[in-house]
């Protein structure tokens, strides 16, 4: 079932969105060369601390961390790890914030020092088609909408759309309908509604978008290989367009 939110309720999903896009412009300055992902962890436990948050995926399905951290050819669901970041890696940092009951939803992708002009356009071309999707976001148009607009672009710059993961509603727990593939035909799927809050997620590989499972059942990578990127806002469906709930340029 989808829940609608109340304006308040969406009010207090931005205040813990705003905190966790603060966390991202952190580690746009942390993350660097000799830098580890366990390093990452650390920091931003201490920082949702010190404003009185919690990472809501510690503890979700037994999973160990506050955040994700997925390395290159990781999809997502990285672990933290002691392994330091290299120059021209790139490591995307997912996490949800629990503010006061109040949660919120997003990765990002960083690069690691100076990266390749091939990685660089990735990052480009995943981050477009998330604001492209999120663009759809209005009253009264369907979630295939969400999903053709990445699928669309992204194909057309010649990179593959992962399929195994999607976006999702987000309210008093981390994952609620509706699910928002990344794929699929416009005008198709549920109306979105005033009150609904989604998160789009876009991961987008350079070369197959198909994924594979390691050992620890929960780190997704490219079968071939590939790097893959993702960006990922939380976002609440109103009447005057969608809200992002964790811009970083707020």
């Amino acid at each position: 079932m989808i829940k609608r939110k109340s304006k308040r309720e969406i009010e207090l999903m931005h205040e813990a969105g705003k905190l966790l896009a603060n966390v991202h412009k952190e580690l746009r300055q942390f993350i660097k060369p000799g830098v580890t992902t366990m390093e990452v962890e650390n920091l931003v436990e201490r920082y949702l601390a010190k404003h009185g948050a919690t990472g809501e995926q510690k503890g979700y399905q037994g999973y160990e961390f506050t955040t994700c951290a997925s390395i290159n050819d990781e999809v997502c669901h990285g672990f933290p790890r002691e392994e330091k970041l290299q120059e021209g890696d790139i490591v995307t940092v997912d996490m949800v914030v629990n503010l006061n009951g109040a949660l919120a939803d997003s990765a990002w992708t960083h690069p690691v020092g100076k990266i390749s002009e091939e990685a660089e356009r990735l990052l480009e071309v995943t981050k477009t088609s998330l604001y492209k999707s999120i663009e759809q976001a209005q009253v009264g148009n369907r979630i295939g909408d969400l999903g053709h607009a990445i699928q669309s672009y992204a194909e057309g710059e010649g990179y593959s759309v992962v399929r195994d993961f999607t976006g999702h509603g987000i309210g008093e727990t981390i994952h609620e309908d509706p699910y928002i593939p990344h794929f699929g035909q416009a005008g198709k799927g549920a109306r979105l509604k005033e009150g609904m809050v989604i998160t789009i997620e876009p991961m987008i590989n350079i070369g197959g978008y198909q994924s594979k499972m390691d050992q620890n059942n929960w780190t997704a990578r490219t079968v071939d290989g590939s790097l893959s990127a993702q960006y990922e806002h939380t976002i609440a469906i109103t009447k005057d367009g969608p809200l992002i709930l964790t811009d970083q340029d707020q």
